[in-house]
This record gives C-alpha cells, sequence and structure tokens, in this order.
C-alpha cells in the first residue's frame, strides 16, 4: 500500500496548504473575505458532486479491469470518462455563473458578504471544468498504479497556485485567487495528457472530450450512482449546516472556516489511506483475491484509526498558536480552539467511515453506504446541527457534536458491513462480469 499511500497523502496535502494559505491571505484582507471564500468553496463543492456521479464509479471499474487482465476495456472506461467530465463540468460552470446569487442567498449569506462572495463564484466556475478534466485523468493514472506521476502533477499545480495566489490576492483579493486557480489548472490538463500518451499509450482523440458512450457510462453509473447519491446527501446536509453556521452570525462563520481549514489537515491520513485502498481492493477483486483484500482492510483501518487519533490530539493542543496565522480576534481564536478538541472525538468515526466506505464500494458493494448513510446525515447531522444550534442554543459547539454524532453512527455501521461479509455477493459478481468480458473479448 505504501507505494499508493504517500503520493496520495502529498497530493491531499497540497491541496490542502493551498487553501489553508488562500483562507489565511482572505483573512488579512477582512475576516469577512475569510467567510465569503468558506461559503464559495463550500457551494463549489456541492456543484463538484454531478462529477462525482461519474467520478465515483470510474476509478472502481478501471482498478477492476484492471485486475482482470482487461486492459481495453479499463481504457473504453477512461475515455468515456473524458468526455463525461467534459459535459458535467460544463453543467456546473453553467450553475455557478447563472446561480450565484440565489445559491449563496439559500446558504444564508450575511447581506454584507453577499456582492462580493457572488463575485468570486462566478470567476471560480470555469475552473470547475477544468478540475473535472484533472481529476478524471489524475483518477485514471493512480487506477494504472501511476501515482507518483500524478503526484507530479499535483506538485506542479498547487505549487504555481499557491505562489500566483499569493502574488495576485494582496492586489486583487479572491478574484486573484480564481485566476490562480486557473492557470494552474490549464498546465495540469497539459501534463496529464502528456503523460496519458506517454506512461499509458493512451492518446486522447478529439472525440473522447465530447462523444458520449452510453454503454462504459453505465458501467461507470453502477457503481457512481450510488457514491454520489452518498455525496448528496451529505452535501445536502453539510449546507444545511453551513446555513445554521451563517445564521449564527459573521464571527462564528469566521470560526467556523478557521477549523475547518485546520480539520482538512487532520483528515488527511485517513482519506489518503482510504483512496489507495479502494484502488488495491479494486485491483483484488478484479483478479478474484477476496481474502486478501479482507486482510488489507483490516491493516489499512487500524493503520488510519492510529494515525488520525494521534494526529487530532497533536493539531488540538497547538490550535491556538494555529489560528494565530488566521486571526488576530481574540474571540473567533477562542471558539475556533474549542472546536478542535471536537475534532479528537470526530476523526475516529470519520476514519471508519474514508477507509470502509472506500472498501466496500471497490468490492462492488455501493448501495449499502447510501443507504444506510443518507438518513445519518439528513437527520443526525442536518437536523443535529439545527436542533443543538438553533433552538438549544448550543451554537457552533453544537454544530460540531452533530457532526461527531453522525461519523460514528455512520462508521460502526460500515464496519459491522464489512466485518459479516456482507459485501462479499457483489465481490463475486464483479469478477462474474469481469469473466463474461473474457470470454465476449476471447
Amino acid at each position: 500500500m505504501w507505494p499508493l499511500l504517500w503520493p496520495l497523502f502529498l497530493e491531499l496535502a497540497l491541496g490542502m496548504v493551498v487553501g489553508a494559505v488562500a483562507t489565511a491571505l482572505a483573512s488579512r484582507v477582512s475576516d469577512g473575505a475569510a467567510g465569503a471564500f468558506a461559503l464559495t468553496q463550500q457551494l463549489q463543492a456541492t456543484l463538484f458532486i454531478f462529477f462525482r456521479i461519474i467520478g465515483a464509479g470510474m476509478g472502481v471499474v478501471i482498478t477492476q479491469a484492471l485486475g482482470g487482465g482487461q486492459r481495453e476495456a479499463a481504457d473504453a472506461m477512461a475515455r468515456a470518462a473524458l468526455a463525461a467530465s467534459t459535459w458535467v463540468g460544463l453543467t456546473c460552470a453553467a450553475l455557478a455563473w447563472a446561480g450565484a446569487q440565489p445559491l449563496l442567498r439559500a446558504l444564508n449569506a450575511p447581506a454584507e458578504l453577499l456582492p462580493l462572495a457572488v463575485a468570486f463564484l462566478q470567476w471560480m466556475a470555469p475552473g470547475l471544468v477544468l478540475d473535472a478534466w484533472n481529476a478524471s485523468m489524475g483518477s485514471v493514472m493512480r487506477s494504472h498504479l501511476r501515482a507518483r506521476d500524478s503526484l507530479m502533477v499535483l506538485i506542479v499545480m498547487n505549487t504555481g497556485q499557491l505562489v500566483l495566489a499569493t502574488l495576485w490576492m494582496p492586489t486583487f483579493g479572491l478574484v486573484g485567487f480564481a485566476w490562480a486557480l486557473i492557470a494552474s489548472r490549464v498546465v495540469a490538463l497539459a501534463l496529464h495528457t502528456l503523460l496519458w500518451t506517454q506512461r499509458l499509450n493512451l492518446r486522447p482523440r478529439w472525440a473522447d472530450w465530447w462523444q458520449w458512450r452510453p454503454v462504459e457510462v453505465r458501467a461507470m453509473l453502477h457503481i457512481g450512482l450510488p457514491g454520489a447519491a452518498e455525496n448528496i446527501a451529505y452535501r445536502i446536509a453539510y449546507t444545511a449546516t453551513m446555513a445554521v453556521v451563517a445564521s449564527l452570525g459573521l464571527p462564528a462563520l469566521a470560526a467556523h472556516a478557521y477549523a475547518s481549514q485546520i480539520m482538512f489537515f487532520v483528515l488527511l491520513a485517513g482519506l489518503a489511506i482510504g483512496l489507495s485502498l479502494e484502488i488495491l481492493i479494486g485491483h483484488l477483486i478484479g483478479a478474484g483475491r477476496l481474502h486478501e483484500a479482507n486482510r488489507l482492510l483490516r491493516r489499512a483501518l487500524a493503520l488510519g484509526l492510529l494515525t488520525s487519533v494521534l494526529v487530532a490530539l497533536g493539531v488540538a493542543l497547538a490550535g491556538p498558536w494555529l489560528l494565530r496565522a488566521f486571526t488576530q480576534d481574540a474571540g473567533i481564536a477562542a471558539q475556533a480552539a474549542g472546536l478542535l478538541w471536537l475534532v479528537v472525538l470526530l476523526e475516529p468515526g470519520r476514519t471508519f467511515n474514508l477507509v470502509v466506505i472506500n472498501a466496500l464500494r471497490a468490492a462492488g458493494d455501493a448501495r449499502y453506504p447510501v443507504a444506510v448513510g443518507a438518513g445519518s446525515m439528513l437527520v443526525v447531522l442536518a437536523g443535529g446541527a439545527w436542533l443543538l444550534g438553533g433552538p438549544l442554543g448550543w451554537g457552533l459547539t453544537g454544530v460540531w457534536l452533530a457532526y461527531v454524532a453522525d461519523e460514528w453512527l455512520r462508521g460502526v455501521l460500515m464496519w459491522r458491513r464489512w466485518v459479516r461479509l456482507d459485501w462479499v455477493p457483489a465481490a463475486r459478481g464483479v469478477r462474474r462480469r469481469l469473466r463474461g468480458l473474457q470470454r465476449t473479448a476471447g
């Protein structure tokens, strides 16, 4: 797992560094700019769920095909994913551009932040198309176990974005961040195209960028729709919690933004383990090696739990010092520091989800996580945040306690699914499908 794990970890860390630096730069303009940045980033993540309908299934079906020795099928999936990314990315960009103001109003964006946030979201809209292409091409590289090449692209992209954002944001504000993002994504797209040709012997043709391939897309949707439904449920619930946070006022919104940026670094280890595990288990399931997949999951989960708890404790202890990079407001810093201690409770539960859900999806058991998880997200996460943060008067602490409860409930249920081996029938179904493809090809 290590050859995949460390490049994925560094990829994610670089992305987090860019986000944290951008938040810090925005906070130097004003706490209002930091709040507008947080709201806009949340909306972008919500819109990007449309891409995950394809993306969640793409990596799984490609790794399964490669594990089963079906290289031609894997290449067909990669080409289909590229075209699907074009159409989904354009849809997301159009929604961001045309619907910026109503979408931000739906998040209860404070009136004083609305003009700034609307302009920022509209400038960021073209980046959604570029992000969709780069995410697809990077996922294909990792599915072929080319994680180091993918890391190289991300290093160039994120370093470039960081340098440009640092240069442009003090002068142009949030618009400077949008320009930096777009420029860096164009460079990354060129590098991904070059690496597809040189490393994978997979040269994108003009038609690959736009031609819809229904057979391959259906295979991706078989895994991707349940995965996307889970993401949609989470984003709807999380967006509802952001509306609760925004209703608490600008200080609460800023504290939430700063604590969230720091928390993202804590979840890096669990997220990297989950993503690398999905790739490896997909290969093992495609090859019919179910016992090895089971053992690998247990080792990966133990590593993830240990790492996440230790990192969360370290971050909570260092919280007051870390927050100095974001704000000089003592009240906001104290509120955010308190939230970091809740991260110590949250992260073990989140690690169960990040690791086990990815393993279930790689095994072909994609429907259970959404069937079980959606109820918890909408009732425990969204409903709990509203109840604790609003009527019960617990404020921002109540919202974050709802995060903790939701992660733990879903995490325990996913682990129960795995240890009872309820995923095995789906994994055997994947193997039967691949054998059918092999007979057809032969």
